[in-house]
C-alpha cells in the first residue's frame, strides 16, 4: 500500500468492546486525510495508535516505514500534535509555552526562541507573546496549540479536532494556516466533525462507523458517487412521492424533506413544478453531508 502511514487489518479491543474494527488504509506525503465518523466510530483510537500513544491489538501500522510497536521513539520526534483537548501549561505565558514543550525535542534554548517568535507570528499570536494562557480566547489557544505542535518542524502533523468549539473567524484563520502548511510539504491528518471542513481541506478521507471504514476517497469522488451533483429538497407529501415515482430520479426521505438527486436540477425543477404541484422546492449543491446522511442515516454530532 505505502505511505507516510499504512495500516493493514488495524484492529484495537478493550475488552470486548472492538473500538477499531479490521481497518486498512494508507496516508500519501502531502496529503491532508481525514476521519469523519460519529462518537465512537473509532476516529481518536486511530490517531492515538499512530502517535503510538496507543498499542494496536492486531494488524500492522507503520508510520515513516516505521512498525509503531517496536520504533516509537523515532516515530515521535517526526510528529507535530494539535489535541483534541486544551491542555497548554497555565503557568506559563504563550512564547513560555512554547520554548519549554521544544525542551522535549531536546532543541537548543537559542533555537527553540528563534521557532517560537516565528510560529507566534505565524498563528497571529505576537501581540500575545508574554501573555498567560487564561487571558487567551478559545481561537487563540488553539492557535497556540498549533504553533506547539509545530515547534519541532515536524514531518507529519495529527491534528484531533483542530477547529473544535471556534467561531467561524477562527475556524477560517484555522484552514488559512492548515492549508499553508501543506503548500510548504506537510503531510496532515485530521479528524473533525465538521463536513465543511473535511470537504474544503481533505484530498481523501474516509467515513467510519462503528469502527469501521464505510468508504474512502476525494469528497469530489464520494458527493458525485453517493448523491450526484445537485440536490433539490422538497416538502415530503403523498402526492409529490407518488409524482416523484413516475419520474426517472433517485430520491431520499429526511423527515418532512424529499432531497431529489440529479445532475439537472433546472430541468427536474421545472418538471416537479409541471407535475407534482410540490409547492416550495429548493436546489443546491450536494455536500459531503449528504453523503453521510446517505451512508449512516444519521447527522455528524459533536
Amino acid at each position: 500500500m505505502g505511505g507516510i502511514i499504512c495500516a493493514e487489518t488495524l484492529t484495537k479491543t478493550y475488552g470486548s468492546l472492538t473500538a477499531v474494527d479490521s481497518i486498512s488504509f494508507s496516508v500519501q506525503q502531502g496529503e491532508m486525510f481525514g476521519f469523519l465518523g460519529p462518537n465512537g466510530a473509532g476516529k481518536t483510537t486511530i490517531m492515538r495508535m499512530i502517535q503510538c500513544i496507543s498499542p494496536k491489538t492486531s494488524g500492522s501500522l507503520s508510520v515513516f516505514d516505521l512498525d509503531v510497536t517496536t520504533h516509537p521513539r523515532e516515530i515521535k520526534g517526526k510528529l507535530g500534535v494539535l489535541p483534541q483537548e486544551t491542555n497548554l501549561d497555565p503557568d506559563f505565558t504563550c512564547f513560555e509555552n512554547l520554548t519549554n514543550y521544544a525542551r522535549y525535542f531536546e532543541i537548543p534554548k537559542r533555537e527553540a526562541a528563534n521557532r517560537a517568535e516565528d510560529l507566534l507570528s505565524f498563528v497571529q499570536l505576537e501581540e500575545k507573546r508574554d501573555v498567560p494562557i487564561e487571558k487567551l480566547s478559545g481561537g487563540m489557544k488553539r492557535r497556540l496549540l498549533l504553533a506547539r505542535a509545530l515547534i519541532n518542524n515536524p514531518e507529519l502533523l495529527i491534528l484531533d479536532e483542530p477547529t473544535i468549539g471556534l467561531d467561524p473567524q477562527g475556524r477560517h484563520l484555522i484552514w488559512e494556516k492548515l492549508k499553508s502548511l501543506q503548500a510548504s510539504g506537510n503531510t496532515i491528518v485530521l479528524t473533525t466533525h465538521y463536513l465543511e471542513e473535511a470537504e474544503r481541506l481533505c484530498n481523501r478521507l474516509v467515513i467510519m462507523e462503528g469502527g469501521k471504514i464505510l468508504v474512502e476517497g476525494s469528497p469530489q469522488d464520494l458527493i458525485s458517487k453517493y448523491v450526484g451533483a445537485d440536490i433539490l429538497e422538497v416538502e415530503h407529501s403523498r402526492p409529490v412521492i407518488d409524482c416523484l415515482d413516475t419520474m426517472p430520479v433517485r430520491y431520499e426521505i429526511f423527515g418532512d424533506i424529499v432531497q431529489v438527486h440529479t445532475d439537472k436540477p433546472r430541468e427536474i425543477a421545472k418538471e416537479l413544478f409541471e407535475r407534482c404541484n410540490p409547492g416550495r422546492v429548493y436546489a443546491r449543491q450536494a455536500t459531503l453531508e449528504d453523503v453521510f446522511l446517505k451512508l449512516t442515516g444519521r447527522i455528524l454530532r459533536e
